[in-house]
């Protein structure tokens, strides 16, 4: 999508200073590429167009991010030795239990999910014998947030097994 408007003619200062960057910054720009409407010498001063640059520094910017640029052998080989790194420490976590698919992990979210909502949903089974005739609303807060806190704290303390459980085989 390009930039609506003209943008504006400013030198190397103002370019740096619109942009936030450093002189330094800008020179390495310009040797990247930058465009500009003219190329600065003794006495004449660099000349570029704001929406210009701004556009450049977006497609830089989505260039890096996806990685399309163009890259030499060295550039390819490196990029091969990280994902291979990568990938031999995410083998390494995952051997150590620690990272796990996102099925499993879904799997285990579902059921601990399972568990508080049956602890939550046995409560008023629990605490109507203990309320029959209270007219005290401090009673009731207290009877209820002792049984939330137990239907809570036993839901932490179950334990969630996600082993798929073996099947007997029929003895016919």
């Amino acid at each position: 999508m390009a930039f609506k408007g003209k943008g504006r003619l400013v030198n190397r200062e103002e370019l740096a200073e619109i942009f936030g960057v450093s002189l330094n910054t800008v020179t390495s720009w310009i040797r990247n590429g930058c465009p500009y409407e003219e190329k600065g010498r003794q006495g004449k001063p660099w000349k570029f167009n704001t929406r210009d640059v701004a556009e450049w520094n977006r497609e830089q910017a989505q260039i890096e991010a996806t990685g399309d640029g163009p890259m030499d052998e060295y550039e390819l080989k490196l990029r091969k030795l990280a994902a291979e790194a990568a990938q031999a420490e995410l083998d390494l976590a995952r051997d150590r239990k620690l990272v796990a698919p996102i099925d499993e992990f879904e799997r285990a979210r579902a059921m601990e999910n399972a568990t508080i909502r049956a602890n939550i949903m046995n409560v008023p089974g629990r605490v109507v014998s203990q309320l029959i005739g209270e007219t005290s609303e401090a009673r009731f807060k207290e009877v209820l947030s002792a049984e939330l806190i137990q239907a809570l704290e036993s839901a932490a303390d179950s334990d969630i097994d996600l082993e798929p459980e073996e099947e007997e085989p029929d003895a016919a």
